[in-house]
Parts: structure tokens; sequence; C-alpha cells
């Protein structure tokens, strides 16, 4: 753990804490990529920016126990012990919280006299929910750039009620101030200027505990590390009912807030942008996950950037975000100059009625082959996205979406089961219809074994799961799809594939 060095008290510590082992289970020891931690990055670039003392403790990459995390928060004894619950999957700001509160209640039992801080995507939906845990102090409300520079200029105890932005515990009670605003499009430089990637613990050279996703790196190991993720915007304009990134743009505490009231998208400048891929390239890094919701949105934005890229002439391995409907065939080649060798896309499911009913576009199957064969004649990989389990499908329309993925037979293709997320549409509407929610954290895991999926109309949650892991095993054990994999990126590549199919996920709600 580097921090920067003051006479005076280290002001806050930033703590990314460990939840792999739960939400991953076997997967985390070698296949599961370990991200470079986001917002505690642009929060302590932030603060520091303002003058204050800053670290990271990054328990994730440095597989720390929760006792050496303790002592390590002991060694450096901050003023405030900011928790950062966040990550790129939708679903991390709530799994995060399985080794959050962990961590955090052990802290309190041991050393009371820390105040505790969480800050994130769950926080942000749930603040009260969040601050009913006795050993969290505090809370900041959205992204919380704002309320935590405020909070760090006060006392940290008299003068909360003067504070927006935050949630905090008076008396017994729980008090949430008016909400502070998020940085506005003008101020992004200014108030979120960039990376502290210098904070970041490593091994024998920079970001080297860092490992990019299997695919990322055409499923070879051996290039997953030195590996690095960051924005260069934030924030989505669409309002998908299962999505809940925009939930950390949250200027409204009101109970039926989600994050489709907050869909908006705020972008850095090119400028600083290509100068922390200056920043990573001289540390090493050629490994780089571009995070945006829609990168391939806006071409004022994505324009200069990319051809700021392509003038460095880098030789970078990228991937980005985008939907069907916002691709445009024509930047395909520029995209692919730049480094940006597989496009992510979220197709969700084989049904269009099922789509549409949770707001995802109006693009047909036509589309969608198109698309795709449009990008691999550009030489892209598709990483493609979907979701079983969608309130309107059965067991035939989620074959659909499963035929789907087979026919387009993608390098990379992401199965999940469909989740009533805190801070989504979905989530408000499951708790008005009464619909099983999972009952901790870890249920929202993905790939953890007390994973709870929604049911739908007509299959229960169980039923969902199930399809979910048999669709995966199905697709990843096709001759088809190995065949492809050994022909584009050779057999090693296959046969680590095959390793990884052996890997059995273990389920409650299957009886395992």
């Amino acid at each position: 753990m580097n921090m920067t060095t003051l006479n005076r008290r280290l002001d806050i510590l930033f703590v990314e804490p460990d939840s792999s082992a739960k939400a991953y289970q076997d997967l985390s020891k070698t296949y599961s990529a370990i991200e470079t931690p986001t917002w505690s990055l642009l929060l302590a670039q932030s603060c520091r920016r303002k003058g204050f003392g800053v670290a990271i403790l990054d328990c994730n990459a440095e597989h720390l126990t929760d006792e050496q995390a303790i002592q390590r928060i002991r060694d450096v004894n901050p003023r405030l012990v900011c928790f950062v619950l966040y990550g790129q999957n939708p679903n991390s700001g709530t799994t995060s919280m399985i080794g959050g509160t962990r961590l955090c209640a052990e802290l309190k039992q041991a050393y009371p006299e820390y105040l505790t801080c969480f800050v994130g995507s769950h926080v942000s939906a749930l603040p009260r929910e969040v601050l009913s845990h006795p050993f969290i102090d505090m809370v900041l409300l959205n992204e919380g750039v704002y309320a935590l520079h405020d909070l760090l200029r006060s006392d940290l105890n008299d003068d909360l009620d003067k504070i927006n932005g935050i949630g905090y515990k008076r008396d017994g009670h729980i008090v949430l101030n008016p909400p502070q605003q998020v940085v506005p499009q003008q101020s992004m430089d200014n108030d979120l200027p960039g990376y502290a990637w210098d904070l970041l613990p490593y091994d024998k050279k920079p970001l080297d505990l860092y490992r990019a996703h299997f695919w990322h790196t055409n499923y070879n190991h051996e290039q997953r590390t030195p590996f690095a993720a960051l924005y260069t915007s934030l924030g989505c304009p669409f309002k998908c009912d299962f999505c809940m990134i925009n939930i950390l743009n949250r200027v409204d505490n009101s109970d039926e807030v989600t994050s489709a009231n907050s869909s908006h998208i705020r972008y850095w400048t090119p400028e600083l942008i290509l100068r922390e891929f200056d920043k990573l390239v001289e540390m090493g890094v050629q490994t780089i996950r571009i995070s945006d919701e829609m990168f391939f949105l806006n071409k004022r934005h994505f324009e200069p950037l990319i051809k700021g890229l392509i003038e460095r002439d880098y030789d970078l391995r990228l991937w980005a975000y985008t939907r069907v409907d916002t691709i445009k065939p024509e930047y395909l080649d520029i995209f692919r100059q730049a480094g940006i060798k597989w496009l992510a896309i979220g197709f969700e499911a084989g049904n269009q009625l099922v789509r549409q009913e949770v707001s995802k576009g109006k693009f047909n199957e036509l589309d969608i082959r198109e698309i795709v064969k449009s990008i691999n004649d550009h030489g892209i990989n598709v990483a493609a996205n979907y979701i079983f389990g969608f309130p309107g499908d059965n067991f035939a329309t989620m074959q659909q979406t499963l035929d789907l993925a087979c026919e387009l037979n993608t390098p990379f293709a992401n199965f999940y089961p469909c989740m009533a997320l805190p801070g989504s549409p979905l989530y408000l509407k499951a708790l008005q219809n009464g619909w099983k929610l999972p009952d901790s954290y870890e249920g929202y895991a993905f790939f953890s074994d007390e994973c709870l999926p929604l049911p739908t109309k007509y299959l229960s949650a169980a039923d969902v799961l199930k399809f979910r892991d048999e669709a995966w095993h199905k697709y990843y054990t096709r001759t088809e799809y190995l065949d492809l994999i050994e022909r584009k990126f050779g057999k090693e590549q296959r046969k680590n594939i095959e390793e990884l199919t052996k890997i059995k996920i273990k389920r409650k709600i299957l009886g395992d």
C-alpha cells in the first residue's frame, strides 16, 4: 500500500474489500478478473488534488486476510476509513458488500474508535439499509465527490448536519442529509482529475497484481497482467429495467427513485484521458479495459480519443462496450487501428418481445447478425452478453436466446441470470409485486452458491438458474465453438477453455 506522505495524520484510507471467494467460488483462483479499483482511484486523486492525505488499501489485489487488512489500517491510522463498494459489473456494488460488511464489522470490534464510511452503487440504492449496520458510521450518497471534500474539511462529528450528500446516525436515528450534486460536465477534468495509479500495490512492477478477463487476452494467461481499467465517461443515457449503473448519479433521496431517474452521461476531455493512457503505457501496461457503458455512442467524444491512440501507436489490447443500435460500421476500422480488439455487446435475449419488455432497444435478430458479421469482418472479436430469466421468459424463449448465441458463435459469451439489482427499475417492480429477492449480498452474485435470480411469469428461480448453468456448459463445450477458438487463437487456448469447463459451480437452490 502506497500513500501520500504528509506530516499530519492521514485524512482518508480508501479500502477495497475482498469478496471474490464468496462471489466467484473456485473461479476466483485463476479465472476471474482482478480489476483496478476505479472509484478508489478517482476519489483518491480528487481528494489529494484538494490537499488531503490519501491512501488506497486493495485487499482484493493483495489477497489480504481480514486480520492483515485491519493491521494495515491500524498502521496508517487514518481519520476516516472509507470502504469503496463498486465494480464494473452491474451487480458488483452489491456483491462488494460481502467483504465490505465483514471487514468493517471486524475492524469496529477491534478498534471501535475508527470512523467508517461506505460509498458505492449499492449504498446509493439503499442508503438506509446500509446505515442500519451498527458498524457503519456514515455513507456518501451518489458518487460522493463533493460530500467527501466537505466531510474531510470538517471535524467528522459536530457539523455533519451541515454537509450535503451524506447519511449518518444521530442519537440512534438514521439521518440522510439533502443530496449533493454529482460532478457536472464542465467540472469533470478539475474535480475528478484522473486516476491515482501510483497509490496501487504491486509485486515486481506497477499493476502486476491486477489481471484482465480471461477472454480479453484471447484466453492467454500470460498476457493478463499487468492490467488496468478506466472510464472515459460516466453514466448512460438509456433506461434498461435490469440495470442500476445510473443510481450513482442519484440526486433525490425519495424511496422510489431508481437508476432510470438519473440516466445521463458525462465525459472527460480526450486530452485528460489520453494522458491517462500515456501514464499506463509508461508503467508497462498494454492490456486495458475501457469501462464506459456506451463508448461507441458519441463520435465527438470517441473520435479524437481514438485518433490520439492511433497516432501514439501503442499496440494496445483494448476492449469496450457498445449497443447494437449505436454501432457505426464506418468507425470499426479506426477502432481496430487504435487497439480495440474486442467489443462487448448486450444482446440480452433472443426474443424481441422479451427484450422490449425490459426497455432494451428495438433492434431485431437481423440487426444482430449483420452487426456481428460487420465487426468480425473488421478483425474485432465480439463479447456477447445474454440474460436468462426476464419477466416474460419461458423455456422456449430462453432456448431462443441460447440458439441465437450458438448461431452467432462469438469467441466469448456471457450468460447472466436475471437479477433485480438494488437501484434498478426491476428491483422496485419486484418490491411492488412481492417477488422473492435474495436475503443476503451473496444472493446477488451471479456465480455464488447462494445466487437467487428472479422467477419469471412462467418459471421458478431454480428453473432459470439451472437453464443458465446448463446453457453455459453447452455453449463452451460445443465442437463448433472450440474449433473457432483453436482457429482464431491456437490449440493452447482451446485447452485453456476445456480446463475452465471442468470447474463446477455449486448452487444451493439446485441442491448442491
